[in-house]
């Protein structure tokens, strides 16, 4: 999957609406994003914006509105099929298999190339020298990971997966300060070589440092969108409030 230059936005949503069982928690929320730009959604807890996430990325059913990858519609299909259309997702929760190790975790985003010892794929090893903890626990349960070496291993294996799309559910939650600039690091790397991003962030100056646009939710609608460059700091927090 990729966009043509002058065509459709390699994402495009349209008046999202969904929820679980017989609540509606996002309601007719609109964005897109283009190639080698990021899209950071931010909102107070529990506005949304997890909801948002598995809506796109085709984990939750949509009740209204559209989906579109490079103005295709699969707003019906399936998480598997949005993924091999080139989407990859990257949960707030249960972010990795926690009974596989890490090494398996790895393999299974690197399309079964070898992961460790002699059968190193070459493309992973610039994350375990940014990353040093996960090439020291290959063979290491995932589950037995901290939670902020859960969040980067997830992290590496979305980008792993060199899809023209990543979602990106708070990757930073619970991870150091050094490990949070290598983050920005692989993500503006990957989007100047086209990748684009979706990324629910809670830290602001994250996500001012490394969005090209945002979206800010509230109560499950859209309270705020425009490029980074066009809002302030001071305005932005005042939407984070509580």
């Amino acid at each position: 999957m990729s966009a043509p230059p002058g065509g459709p936005p390699l994402l495009a949503f349209e008046g999202i609406t969904g929820g679980y069982g017989t609540t509606v928690v996002v309601r007719d929320v609109s964005g897109s994003v283009e190639p080698g730009e990021v899209l950071c959604v931010l909102g107070r807890n529990g506005v949304g914006k997890s909801t948002l996430m598995r809506l796109l990325s085709g984990h939750l059913s949509c009740r209204a509105g559209a989906i579109r990858l490079v103005g295709e519609d699969v707003t019906r299909l399936s998480a598997s099929r949005r993924s091999k259309r080139g989407l990859s997702y990257g949960p707030q929760e249960r972010v990795v298999f926690d009974n596989l190790s890490v090494a398996d975790n790895l393999r299974l985003r690197a399309g079964g190339r070898g992961v460790g010892g002699s059968g190193t794929d070459e493309r992973l090893d610039v994350y375990f020298e940014a990353f040093p903890v996960l090439g020291k626990r290959l063979r290491q349960h995932a589950g037995t990971l901290s939670g902020g070496e859960r969040k980067i291993l997830s992290f590496v294996r979305c980008l792993a997966e060199e899809q023209p799309l990543v979602l990106l559910d708070e990757p930073t939650e619970g991870v150091q300060f050094e490990n949070i600039e290598r983050m920005h690091a692989f993500i503006a790397t990957a989007r100047a070589a086209g990748t684009a991003f979706v990324i629910v962030e809670q830290h602001v100056a994250f996500a001012l440092s490394i969005a090209d646009r945002l979206l800010v939710m509230d109560q499950g609608h859209t309270v705020l969108q425009a490029t980074a460059a066009e809002v302030d700091r001071e305005r932005l927090l005042g939407y984070l409030q509580v």
